[in-house]
């Protein structure tokens, strides 16, 4: 039986166009069921039955606080948690989840094409990409660096676009272990062209079975 996951997409700040291509590309990856949900109760509910959870393109304040206390539960007794690029626009206050992501959105340039460097090619989310991974997105850029709290995976090459604002030192993607779950983010994902990219997918494929490899039964 394939890995189920739930998909989150609610936003109550900035909704991206590619939402719908999005979800449609996780259920297209061919590695797992999908659930694809806007209902803030779904994860206030037991989550026990999903290898992990992915908040994709979420923005705003998208938990009950029921649902914070499920998912802080569900990763610590070994729950799968994934961000997709606006999940760092997220949850802003909650300070749990700043510490569980990572890392929080601050700004992004205009969409242009830019270089991403491969830091890790031990990692499934980035062992299929060339060492410098040409790509068009918004280049986020985060409020602190994160590199000391996650295993960074790509940085961004500021020197391949204009308008970067964190240095020669800007990850872009990264995972770490909390509790006993496993959490993966990639800030890439903007455009709906995006998910029909096939290093990209793979990217999306590999981080996600990455953080639901260590899926333990949660109450």
């Amino acid at each position: 039986m394939a890995p189920r996951l739930l998909v989150y997409t609610r936003t109550t700040d900035y909704r991206h166009d590619s939402i719908p291509a999005a979800v449609d590309a996780l259920r297209t990856l061919g590695e797992f069921d999908v659930d694809h949900t806007e209902d803030p109760g779904k994860l206030a509910a037991p989550l026990d039955g999903y290898a992990a959870v992915v908040f994709l393109s979420t923005s705003g304040e998208v938990l009950t606080p029921a649902g914070r206390t499920r998912l802080a539960g569900y990763v610590e007794s070994g729950g799968g948690f994934v961000g997709v690029h606006a999940a760092a626009c997220t949850e802003y206050d909650w300070p749990y989840y700043g510490d569980l992501l990572g890392a929080r959105f601050a700004r992004h340039p205009a969409l242009q094409p830019g270089k991403a460097v491969v830091e890790d090619r031990d990692h499934p989310a980035t062992g299929h990409l060339p060492a410098a991974w040409d790509f068009t997105d918004e280049w986020y850029d985060f409020h602190d660096n994160p590199r000391d709290r996650v295993r960074v995976l790509l940085r961004a090459d500021e020197s391949s676009y204009e308008g970067g604002g964190m240095g020669a030192d800007h990850p872009l993607a990264w995972c770490h272990e909390r509790g006993a779950g496993r959490v993966f983010y990639t800030a890439l994902g903007h455009a709906s062209e995006a998910y029909a990219d096939p290093d990209f997918r793979a990217h999306l494929r590999g981080g996600i079975a990455w953080a639901a490899a260590v899926r333990r039964s949660v109450g």
